[in-house]
């Protein structure tokens, strides 16, 4: 099924869905078949039909209509209808709530929320609806609350304490009777797990579960960050434990069992600070003139097996989380940065993607399979991009990671840049078919012993990037189409096309820098986009219109029905290539190992339940990581009070405009309250305040300069006051 064809089938069901209600009520008294329905519906088409009695069954199933005789269906006779969905809280106190059952959200002010918190499953009714207003509602219980612990400090009285959340989006404090306070001091930060809330109380009750430490102290906020997207920062003691008992040798009799390709050349590239290297390229000349192109990567699933605590806490964590001081990983470390980590000059089990392609990067024949390697090399990028630049042999001592300057072999330099000549027309390829080229600025740290920082740099990918980006997308697309022509259950990673009305307001944002998309087709956006992308490079205006561009994009997400990617290009994508950190790439070599075996493939609603979880993981894993990225921009803001920083206006909004510095991509706010020389207002038109009596304006993408005014390391909050424009 076509990408087009899958997305209208789930907007079908949309449809078929509130069809179902607007005839029952319109006359609740009465009973209706499937076939009144439809002819209702206008339904006429089979599959429609079919998609109609599936989605009465699934509706009686969850008692949100009442089948009163076999076949025969009315409204639940209420005095409201009620709907279930998903609680978004504005900042303001007020909540929009999600559902399928409606196009638009449905608004709640904040005294109908009925004791519901962000992100909660609650069930709603409507209100009647005043003209022209949209739909309105009261909710009526709470259904599952999306957690069930937050961070916060401790305000501590006599008789009792209470525990006030940082995080913005909670609108009470918990109140903590002092049995339940541990030994939680005045002002300390917590972890608290939600109880009770009584109908007579003003508060819900709750216990201190974790003492995180003192405010404001970097151990303390790092795993504030953690505990507040319910992120673990160590593993259980008796997982640790069944990860040592494993057997982590090497059995000539396992190896047997597989592809040895122990004398091959093979190499890993990786950051240089890297301790878990999951994929490694092997490379040989054919005596036909091609090239075999193997890609090897750590074979997890061997040693995490179904049915053991430490599949089931890879499963709960689903994804490696990278801070900017640690990574909290999601396999323990025997495993991650041993066993499985592909280091030099030690045998290690793989799962390969092994290709035989010509000098012009055509594919001739694919093989996948488990395969025993051992790694020749260990590069850093640094080394190998040292290699492609100059074609020499000899590495450097200023950027070498063995302290020394050292030689590779000529066979090694043939390697490398072979590997660089193919991954530039495979990537060439690949923008003509129309992928996106997001080269996004990635802000680092540099750190001391203390774990502050002291100083911010960017990292650029270069060829030697490109070059394993290229071969680890090669490995996840062509496993992907491998089983999709199989028409067999599997996990791919999905990327929907964007929105429309998001590309209309980036298209007015980017207007402002001169810059424009063409909305025409698929291949005018696409064509535009990468223009665009390109153009910016380099300008005050790029990290925004970067970040803004990314934002106007689908997310990806990891499912069984497959639409394709739009980013990439591709029809068929999956992650294979990274199950030392990645959920979902163990579920695809299980699943791939199963099909080769000759396996029956597995009913996909398992699989679809794990991809969604993997996918709320990772989404849970980058909101971690970049509020460790702001705080630590806080942080190194705060020793640089009294310097005077270029910054571009990256936001405006009523009460002040946000500008991003230049040279380190910190961003803070200055506060329309702050600004002194006039009264300003909000133009949302413009994306511009202007002032009342000078008419002076300051625009989104304008220069300007700014001074640290406060620093929250707590709230996560930056401020700047405003120096003056940029002459």
């Amino acid at each position: 099924m076509s990408k087009k064809k899958k997305r209208a089938t789930s907007q079908r069901k949309n449809e078929i869905t509130k069809g179902i209600f607007t005839v029952l009520e319109k006359e609740p008294s009465k009973s209706f078949n499937y076939k009144q329905i439809a002819s209702k519906l206008g339904i006429a088409d089979t599959r429609d039909r079919n998609a109609l009695i599936k989605r009465l069954g699934q509706l009686k199933a969850t008692d949100r209509i009442l089948e009163v005789e076999r076949g025969k269906f009315k409204k639940k006779p209420t005095l409201h209808t009620y709907y279930t969905g998903k609680v978004d809280l504005t900042t303001s106190g007020n909540a929009y709530i999600i559902t399928e059952d409606f196009e638009d959200d449905i608004f709640v002010p904040y005294n109908k929320l009925n004791k519901a918190f962000h992100g909660d499953m609650v069930e709603i009714f409507l209100r009647p609806r005043r003209n022209g207003k949209k739909p309105e509602g009261e909710i009526f219980k709470v259904l599952e609350r999306r957690k069930n612990s937050y961070v916060g400090i401790v305000d501590k009285q006599k008789t009792f304490a209470f525990v006030r959340p940082t995080d913005p989006k909670m609108y009470t404090d918990i109140f903590i009777p002092l049995d339940k306070l541990k030994k939680a001091k005045d002002g300390d930060k917590v972890v608290v797990t939600l109880g009770n809330w009584p109908d007579d109380a003003e508060s819900p009750y709750g216990e201190v579960a974790e003492i995180l430490g003192k405010p404001g102290e970097h151990n303390t906020e790092i795993h504030s960050i953690l505990a507040e997207y319910g992120l673990p920062y160590e593993f259980p003691y008796e997982v640790e434990q069944f990860a040592k008992t494993l057997d982590t040798s090497i059995k000539e009799s396992e190896i047997a069992k597989r592809r040895d390709m122990r004398d091959v050349l093979t190499f890993t590239i990786d950051p240089k600070d890297a301790k878990d290297f999951d994929d490694a390229l092997s490379f040989r000349k054919l005596e036909n003139g091609n090239y075999e192109i193997g890609i090897h990567i750590a074979d997890v699933s061997h040693y995490v097996q179904p049915d053991t605590v430490l599949e089931d806490e890879a499963y709960e964590r689903a994804t490696s989380v990278y801070l900017v001081d640690r990574v909290v990983p999601m396999l323990p470390e025997v495993l991650s940065n041993l066993a499985c980590s592909l280091r030099p000059n030690e045998e290690k089990y793989t799962f390969s993607a092994i290709f035989e392609m010509d000098e012009n990067a055509r594919l001739i024949n694919q093989w996948f399979g488990r395969t025993a390697i051992n790694s020749n090399e260990r590069f850093a990028y640094e080394e190998a991009q040292h290699v492609i630049e100059t074609k020499q042999a000899k590495i450097p001592k200023e950027i070498s990671i063995r302290e020394d300057a050292y030689t590779i072999s000529n066979e090694v330099v043939d390697a490398i840049l072979t590997f660089d000549k193919l991954a530039k027309i495979m990537r060439k390829q690949r923008m003509d078919a129309g992928a996106i080229s997001f080269d996004k600025i990635e802000v680092r740290f540099n750190l001391n012993a203390r774990n502050e920082p002291e100083g911010v740099y960017f990292k650029e990918a270069k060829d030697a990037n490109k070059l394993i980006e290229e071969f680890m997308l090669l490995a996840n697309r062509k496993v992907a189409e491998f089983i999709d022509k199989q028409k067999k259950t599997f996990v791919y990673r999905i990327h929907d096309e964007p929105d429309e009305e998001k590309l209309l307001a980036l298209n007015g944002v980017i207007s402002r820098f001169g810059h424009a998309i063409d909305l025409k087709d698929k291949k005018s956006l696409n064509n535009s986009l990468n223009q665009l992308l390109k153009d910016v490079k380099g300008k005050k205006e790029q990290n925004l219109v970067d970040t803004l561009t990314i934002r106007s994009m689908s997310k990806a997400i990891y499912t069984t029905e497959n639409i394709g990617h739009y980013g990439l290009g591709f029809e068929y994508y999956t992650h294979f290539t990274s199950p030392i950190r990645r959920y979902p790439d163990v579920m695809v070599h299980r699943l791939l190992q199963h099909y080769l075996d000759g396996g029956k493939p597995p009913k996909d609603t398992l699989y679809e339940d794990k991809c969604k979880h993997s996918s709320d993981m990772e989404l849970l894993a980058a909101s971690a990581e970049r509020d460790s990225i702001k705080y630590m921009q806080i942080k190194f803001m705060e020793d640089h009070r009294d310097q005077k920083f270029l910054g571009v206006i990256s936001g405006v909004t009523e009460w002040g405009i946000y500008v991003e510095i230049m040279e380190n991509k910190c961003e803070g706010m200055v506060r329309i309250r702050d600004i002194k020389d006039d009264y300003y207002v909000f133009d949302e038109r413009n994306f511009a305040i202007v002032g009342e009596r000078t008419k002076r304006m300051y625009q989104l993408g304008d220069e300007v300069y700014v001074m640290v005014k406060e620093t929250d390391l707590i709230k996560r909050h930056l401020d700047f006051s405003l120096v003056g424009r940029k002459k």
